[in-house]
């Protein structure tokens, strides 16, 4: 043991250039060595253009990060308005009906002047204007007369003998359907067609 510490008291410590003893550490390869040279003033001159493109590049970064910050708020709120007003075309199709509504009551209210078959006129013509401003929208009617009974899209009330409309089928639209698009809005409600009884 004791001739053990006798060989590492004979090493020499390695000093560094200040005299101060070096920490011991994996010893460098020849060409390792050569790159802890000081720097020539070409290296050290890309070094300052390096440290500037890089501070450049971080000014960039930051400035990018606080656009998509910014963007990312924006579209938010955008998207918030776009939900809160996404009626108004349609409400604004619809202003025109009611118009026409508030018209033909009017007119209703004056007896001297109106008769059943202008009424019904103005009536219609609202009526029509009301049925394809929901139409632009996008609301289709299910046409269920007739039609082989889907429960998809029909909602059967009852059940009537019929000769002349094939069983299964809807002899009967009692209330309207409506999808908007793809979606179904209401079924349409319906009676539907069975065998005479024998």
């Amino acid at each position: 043991m004791s001739a053990m510490k006798d060989e590492k008291s004979e090493v020499p410590e390695a000093l560094r250039p200040d005299g101060e003893p070096a920490v011991a550490g994996p010893s460098l390869a020849p060409e390792e060595r050569e790159t802890k040279a000081p720097l020539r003033a070409e290296q050290f001159e890309e070094l300052i253009a390096k440290a500037a493109r890089a501070d450049e590049h971080w000014d960039r970064l930051l400035r990018t990060t606080a656009d998509l910050e910014n963007f990312k708020k924006r579209a938010a709120r955008e998207r918030q308005e776009a939900i809160r007003f996404a009626n108004v075309s349609l409400l604004e199709k619809l202003v025109p009906a009611l118009d026409n509504f508030d018209m033909a009551l009017a007119a209703a209210n004056n007896s001297e002047a109106t008769s059943v078959e202008s009424l019904k006129t103005g009536i219609t013509m609202i009526y029509n204007q009301l049925k394809n401003a929901l139409s632009e929208a996008g609301l289709e009617e299910i046409d269920a007369a007739r039609q082989p009974f889907d429960p998809n899209l029909h909602e059967a009330v009852s059940q009537e003998q019929s000769a002349e409309i094939p069983e299964g089928h809807v002899l009967r639209q009692l209330r309207k359907g409506y999808k908007f698009r793809e979606r179904l809005i209401r079924p349409a409600s319906v009676v539907v067609a069975r065998k005479p009884d024998s």
